[in-house]
């Protein structure tokens, strides 16, 4: 269930890593569903970090490495330098241009969840069915919830 501790966390979160980058810039925005009030969630917070100047990104794995956050690569997302931290895993940093489609589709989703309260509940629910059944297939569980991100997606994109 949905846990109000969790834009505490991702603000403590943000501070530190802006703190531990300095002087590298980010543009850091809490995503995924421990960034939507009332929508059910694993305990992992997505941090979305987006930077202007791509010939930094050596500098951004480098800091985040020794910032605790173990660089994983792309992970079948091009354009995306995908991290995590904590054991058991607590946070995850995806690493992208600004603007980059990643970077709008992320925030977008995130805000059709947050202010569309039936799309939220047919989220949850998904997200509760595939939990149910994947509960140890993180893999089939994500692509699970793919085609629903994608239509709610493409229904926004249309609506603009």
């Amino acid at each position: 269930e949905y846990d109000a501790r969790w834009a505490e966390l991702y603000s403590g979160e943000a501070a530190r890593v802006t703190a531990v980058l300095a002087p590298l810039s980010l543009s850091l925005e809490h995503i995924g569903s421990t960034s939507v009030p009332a929508l059910v969630a694993k305990p992992v917070l997505d941090l979305l970090a987006g930077y202007e100047d791509p010939s930094l990104i050596p500098a951004y794995v480098a800091a985040l490495s020794e910032a605790g956050y173990r660089h994983r690569g792309e992970q079948g997302i091009p354009g995306r330098e995908f991290f995590r931290r904590g054991t058991p895993r607590a946070y995850h940093l995806h690493l992208t241009h600004i603007g980059a489609g990643f970077w709008q589709d992320q925030l977008l989703f995130r805000n059709l969840l947050r202010t569309d309260p039936p799309l939220r509940a047919s989220y949850a629910a998904l997200k509760r069915e595939l939990a149910a059944r994947y509960p140890r297939d993180r893999e089939a569980y994500i692509e699970g919830k793919g085609p629903f991100i994608r239509a709610a997606l493409d229904r926004a994109r249309r609506a603009e």
